[in-house]
C-alpha cells in the first residue's frame, strides 16, 4: 500500500509540474503560458531584443525602443528589453546588421526579436536565431526585403498598408486641392516589391481620378553622399520641381531622409504634402517647423498640437499631412508587446485582432486598420503579414475621413490602367 502510494505522489506531481509549462494545443514550438510577469526586485524571467536604426536615419522607431526600455526596464538591469541599432549605412554594412541582430540569440533569455525598419540582411539574420534558437520568436516592421523571402523565415511582419495607400494617398491629395502628384525615389527603393507595387497603384489611381502623376529620381542616402547630399539635393531641386508643376502639385518621397527638406520647401514654396512614407507627427516636420518636442516625448497628442500650431503660423494649414501616431514608433511598441503578451499567454501573435487591440492601447483614440497581405500574383493570403493603416490627419483642418472611404480592388485597378497603356 506504501509502495502504491508513492507511486501516486509522483505520478501527481508529474502532472502538476507538466500543467505550469503546458502549450497551446496543436503548437509544438509554442512559448509556455502561466504567469511570468515580472516581481519588484526580481529579474525579468525573459529578454526581448528590439534592434533598430539610429536617429540619424529615422527618429521613429529608435524612440519606440526607447519608450518600451522606459517601461520594462533594461536586461541588464534585470529588466526585459535590450537594445542595439544597425550602422546607418546597412547597404555597405550588411554583415555588421546580420550580426548585430543575430548576437541576441546569445543570450539563453532571449525570447522575442523585434526589428524595425527591416534592412536587407534581416531574413538571413532570422535564419541564423532560428538555427540557432527556433524558440525565439523574430518579429519586424517595414520590411525591405521580398515578401516571399521575408515571410518564410519571420514569425510576424508587419507594414504599412502600401496597397490602400498606393490608392488614397493620391485620393486624399485631390481632396487637398492638388492636381498633380510627384513621386521622389530612387532605384533601390524601387527594387522593394511594397514600395514599386505602390507606386504602380498610385499611378494607375492618378490616370482613374485625372490627375497628372510625376516620376522624379533623387540621390539614395546609402550612395556616396550619404544622407546630407541627398537631402541637400532635394533642398536644392525643390524650387525647380515647384515651379516647373505649381503649387498644385502634391509630393511625396519614398525615404525618410528626403522628407524632411522636403516638408521646409513645401513649407516656404507652397505645394502639397499629404504625408510619409511612414507617417508620423515627428518624422520630417520637427526638424523642417523647427518644432521643440524633447519636454513632450510620446505624447503624441501634445506632439502634434504644436507641429499643426507652427504649420498654420508658416501659412501651411491646409496643406500638409500626417498620421496622429507614427507607425515607426507605435509598431516598435506594439510589436514588442505582443511578443511579451505571447510568451506570458495572454494574447496570440497570430492574431490580427490582438495586435490591432495592442496598436491602439499604445495609441488612445486612434483607430487602426490591420488586414493580411495578398500577394498580387498568386492572390495567396499570407497570415503573418500585417498590413496597417490610419486616416490622414491635415494640419489646420483634421481629418480627411480617409479610413471611411471604399477601396477598390486595387489589382483589378491595375490591370486595367496596364491594359490601357498598352493598346
Amino acid at each position: 500500500m506504501k509502495k502504491l502510494l508513492a507511486i501516486l505522489l509522483a505520478m501527481a506531481m508529474v502532472f502538476s509540474l507538466a500543467a505550469c509549462g503546458k502549450k497551446p494545443a496543436g503548437d509544438e514550438n509554442a512559448p509556455a503560458t502561466g504567469n511570468t510577469e515580472k516581481k519588484d526586485g526580481e529579474e525579468a524571467p525573459f529578454h526581448i531584443g528590439i534592434c533598430t536604426g539610429t536617429v540619424s536615419q529615422s527618429e521613429d522607431e529608435p524612440r519606440g525602443a526607447e519608450s518600451m526600455l522606459a517601461k520594462y526596464g533594461d536586461s541588464k538591469d534585470g529588466g526585459f528589453i535590450t537594445l542595439k541599432n544597425y550602422p546607418d549605412n546597412y547597404m555597405a554594412e550588411q554583415e555588421t546588421t546580420i550580426q548585430q541582430i543575430v548576437s541576441f540569440a546569445d543570450d539563453p533569455k532571449m525570447k522575442v526579436v523585434v526589428v524595425n525598419q527591416g534592412p536587407p540582411g534581416t531574413a538571413a539574420a532570422f535564419k541564423q536565431i532560428k538555427e540557432k534558437r527556433p524558440d525565439i520568436l523574430c518579429f519586424v516592421a517595414n520590411s525591405q526585403e521580398d515578401p516571399n523571402l521575408i515571410e518564410g523565415i519571420a514569425d510576424l511582419v508587419v507594414d504599412p498598408d502600401q496597397i490602400n495607400r498606393g490608392y488614397l494617398i493620391p485620393l486624399a491629395a485631390q481632396k487637398m486641392g492638388a492636381k498633380k502628384f510627384v513621386h521622389v525615389t530612387f532605384p533601390r527603393h524601387m527594387s522593394i516589391e511594397l514600395l514599386s507595387l505602390r507606386k504602380d497603384i498610385m499611378e494607375a489611381t492618378c490616370d482613374k481620378i485625372g490627375m497628372e502623376f510625376i516620376m522624379e529620381t533623387a540621390p539614395d542616402p546609402m550612395s556616396d553622399i550619404g544622407i546630407p547630399g541627398a537631402q541637400n539635393f532635394i533642398l536644392e531641386q525643390m524650387p525647380a520641381w515647384v515651379k516647373q508643376y505649381g503649387k498644385d502639385t502634391a509630393f511625396f518621397a519614398t525615404n525618410d531622409s528626403h522628407t524632411e527638406p522636403m516638408l521646409l520647401r513645401v513649407a516656404e514654396l507652397g505645394a502639397y504634402f499629404v504625408e510619409q512614407d511612414l507617417p508620423s507627427p515627428i518624422l520630417g516636420y520637427t526638424g523642417a517647423l523647427s518644432v521643440d518636442v524633447k519636454d513632450a516625448a510620446g505624447d503624441w497628442p501634445e506632439i502634434l498640437k504644436r507641429v499643426e500650431e507652427k504649420a498654420v503660423e508658416m501659412g501651411a494649414a491646409g496643406r500638409m499631412g500626417l498620421w496622429a501616431f507614427s507607425f515607426g514608433f507605435s509598431t516598435t511598441q506594439a510589436l514588442a508587446e505582443i511578443g511579451k503578451r505571447t510568451v506570458e499567454g495572454t494574447a496570440d501573435y497570430k492574431k490580427p485582432e490582438d495586435f490591432k487591440k495592442v496598436l491602439e492601447e499604445f495609441t488612445p483614440g486612434a483607430v487602426w486598420g490591420v488586414t493580411t497581405y495578398v500577394d498580387r500574383v498568386s492572390r495567396e493570403e499570407k497570415k503573418n503579414h500585417y498590413l496597417t493603416l490610419q486616416d490622414t490627419y491635415v494640419l489646420g483642418k483634421g481629418y480627411l475621413g480617409m479610413t471611411d472611404v471604399e477601396v477598390p480592388d486595387v489589382y483589378k485597378l491595375l490591370d486595367e490602367y496596364e491594359a490601357k497603356k498598352n493598346k
